[in-house]
C-alpha cells in the first residue's frame, strides 16, 4: 500500500475536519537582536488572519517566554514553548523560564516540547529523552501537554518508541521533501509518504497521543539540494499542494517558518552540503507577503 494511502487508512479520525495551521516562529529580528513583546505583537498582526498558534524553540533564550506570552495573551494566540535539552545549561534555563511564566499565562501555553530533532542528531536515546520529558512534566505539575519534536524517520524506525510508550502527550513530526532532495513535482507525495510512515507507526502503538506535523516548508532562495530547487514559485506550489492540502485534509501542521531569518549563519549538514535556512519564511523578514497565504 502506498504510504499516502496508508496515512488515510490508519488516521480516519484526523481527517474528519480541517486541521490547525500553525507557524514556527523565530526568537530574533532580522538583525539578530532578540524580539521584544512589541515585536511579537507585530508578528501576530500578520499571522492572525491565518493562524492563532505558534511554536518557539527555547523558552529561556532571548527571554522568549517572558516576551512572547504577554503578546500572545493580548492577541489570543497560543504558544508551544520549547526546551533545548541538548546542553544541560539550556535545559535548565528553558525549564526555569517555563516554570516561571507558563502558570501566569496558562491559557496561552498550548504545549511544551522538550527537544527539537534531538533523536535525529543522536544527542539522546529515546529512553534518555523520555526522562527529560518526565522531568519537565513533574516540574510543571502535570498542568501542560508535554512531548517532543523530531524528524519523521525517528518515529518510523522505532527510535522514539520509548516516548510513544512512555506517556508523552503530544508529538511533532518534521518532514521536509526539500531535504529529501525531491524535485517539486514529487514533493507532496514524498511529504505524505514520510508523515504516513511516522503517524502510522505512532498510532499503531498509542492512539492517545496528539499528532502534529512539527515542521514542513520550502525555501524561496538559497542553494539547490540535489533535485530540490529553492524558488518563490516552488515554495508557493509546496505551500498550496502540501502544507495547505494537509491542513484541509485534517492534519495539524506547523509551517516552517513564519518569517525569513537573514541573521542565521549557514551550516553544514550531515552529508557535508551547506544548509541555508535564511529564506524559509512564508513571509519576508520585513513581514511583507511572498504570496497569498490563504489555504
Amino acid at each position: 500500500m502506498h504510504y499516502a494511502t496508508l496515512l488515510l487508512a490508519v488516521l480516519p479520525s484526523l481527517a474528519a475536519a480541517a486541521g490547525k495551521l500553525g507557524f514556527a516562529l523565530g526568537a530574533k529580528n532580522a538583525d539578530g537582536s532578540c524580539k521584544t513583546t512589541n515585536d511579537y505583537i507585530e508578528d501576530f498582526k500578520v499571522l492572525a488572519p491565518h493562524s492563532t498558534i505558534v511554536r518557539v524553540y527555547a523558552a529561556g533564550q532571548c527571554n522568549t517566554a517572558a516576551a512572547i506570552l504577554p503578546a500572545a495573551k493580548k492577541d489570543g494566540v497560543q504558544v508551544v514553548l520549547g526546551i533545548w535539552p541538548d546542553v544541560e545549561e539550556s535545559f535548565q534555563a528553558d525549564k526555569a523560564a517555563i516554570v516561571k511564566y507558563a502558570p501566569q499565562y496558562a491559557e496561552q501555553v498550548y504545549a511544551i516540547t522538550v527537544g527539537s530533532e534531538s533523536l535525529y542528531r543522536g544527542n539522546f536515546t529515546g529512553k534518555d529523552l523520555m526522562a527529560k520529558i518526565q522531568d519537565v512534566k513533574t516540574a510543571t505539575g502535570g498542568k501542560f501537554k508535554v512531548g517532543t519534536a523530531d524528524s519523521w524517520n525517528k518515529y518510523q524506525d522505532g527510535t522514539a518508541d520509548p516516548l510513544i510508550n512512555g506517556g508523552v502527550d503530544i508529538l511533532l513530526c518534521n518532514a521536509f521533501s526539500y531535504w529529501q532532495g525531491q524535485a517539486i513535482k514529487n514533493a507532496t507525495a514524498s511529504f505524505m509518504d514520510d508523515i504516513g510512515q511516522a503517524f502510522g507507526h505512532i498510532q499503531a502503538r498509542n492512539k492517545k497521543i496528539e499528532l502534529w506535523v512539527g515542521e514542513t516548508g520550502w525555501p524561496t532562495a538559497g542553494n539547490d539540494y540535489k533535485a530540490a530547487v529553492p524558488t518563490l514559485e516552488n515554495a508557493k506550489t509546496y505551500w498550496e499542494t502540501a502544507t495547505c492540502a494537509a491542513v484541509n485534509w485534517g492534519y495539524n501542521v506547523f509551517a516552517f517558518e513564519a518569517f525569513d531569518e537573514p541573521w542565521k549563519p549557514k551550516s553544514i549538514g550531515q552529508d557535508g552540503i551547506e544548509a541555508d535556512e535564511t529564506h524559509w519564511g512564508v513571509w519576508n523578514a520585513d513581514r511583507s507577503a511572498k504570496w497569498d497565504v490563504s489555504c
